[in-house]
């Protein structure tokens, strides 16, 4: 595909590859057929001759749907007649959070799995309104600065090229190439509180506050992005998480976001699970609490104070 023939949307999509994508190379990405990972299947071809990368493409068999097979070949089919060859992958959506999140861990496992195989990186075509959609939810759950700060561009091994585009671009990319997506059923799928944010929640903002939510949301997600990651980062270090010990004083004098997020390591590293702001606030109660013992309980774990110190079991 020349770079002179595409569409001024396709050339948009291209551009954002060429400038988010990192060293490692070949590029996997996984295709379900929506517009977004077809537009980027068929977008990372030219991106890729431009910077001589290699590009292996996945179509993923999620297998939620009784016709998911089906929609696989004809996902397979239409790559390969805009000459992108690509090959099925079938996973089996796996542990909590519901069908969409074990849908997307079987996912995401499957690319990063084929991806450091040999040295790659994963594309996904997540967009701005995607990171509006996932912000918007964790103000809903009450949640802290990283998960706020939304989705990371690059993680090292997951590259996010479109975070910077809007959902529009991406359709009308479909339209000049001559793709024909395939619509989940899932996304108009009310039950799902994503669904609600996108179709409901989002266009009401928009209408009640003014044009430009969704471009603010994604600003605020990479301000708290910036903050979350420098607080991880004086947070690392501050207690030898390797101890199931904690000496109660060596984290007292700090702030509670710093004493907080050192907590959490620790904890993490000692065999909590699903840890939550009640649980991290329980715990430092224990440090802040001056004298006296306590226990706390959390899934996979207890924690003690006894003295000044507090022991993970």
């Amino acid at each position: 595909m020349a770079r002179k023939a595409l569409g001024s949307a396709t050339k948009q999509l291209v551009d954002a590859i060429v400038a988010t994508a990192g060293p490692l190379e070949p590029w996997v990405v996984g295709c379900s057929g929506g517009p977004d990972s077809l537009a980027l299947a068929l977008a990372a071809r030219p991106a890729a001759e431009i910077l001589n990368a290699g590009v292996t493409t996945i179509v993923v068999d999620h297998g939620l749907q009784s016709d998911s097979a089906d929609v696989a070949a004809g996902v397979l089919a239409q790559l390969e007649r805009h000459g992108v060859s690509a090959k099925v992958v079938t996973v089996t959506p796996y542990g909590p959070g519901g069908p969409e999140a074990a849908a997307r861990r079987a996912r995401l496992d499957a690319l990063i799995g084929e991806a450091e195989a040999h040295d790659g990186q994963v594309l996904l075509g997540h967009t701005m309104d995607d990171q509006a959609e996932q912000v918007l939810l964790g103000l809903a759950r009450g949640s802290g600065t990283r998960s706020l700060s939304g989705m990371a561009p690059d993680t090292g091994v997951l590259t996010r090229p479109f975070l910077g585009l809007r959902r529009t671009v991406i359709d009308q990319a479909c339209e000049e190439l001559g793709l024909e997506p395939w619509t989940d059923p899932h996304n108009s799928d009310e039950s799902f509180a994503r669904v609600r944010a996108r179709r409901n929640v989002l266009p009401t903002l928009e209408r009640e506050l003014g044009p430009g939510i969704t471009e603010a949301l994604a600003r605020s997600a990479d301000l708290l992005r910036d903050d979350a990651d420098a607080l991880d980062g004086y947070a690392r270090g501050l207690v030898d998480s390797s101890s199931p010990r904690l000496e109660v004083g060596s984290l007292r004098p700090h702030p509670p976001a710093i004493r907080r997020r050192a907590l959490r390591d620790w904890l993490k590293a000692h065999g909590a699970r699903d840890l939550n702001a009640s649980h991290l606030r329980a715990v430092d109660g224990l440090i802040t609490q001056g004298r006296g013992d306590g226990t706390i309980q959390m899934p996979g774990l207890e924690v003690h104070r006894v003295r000044q110190q507090l022991l993970a079991r």
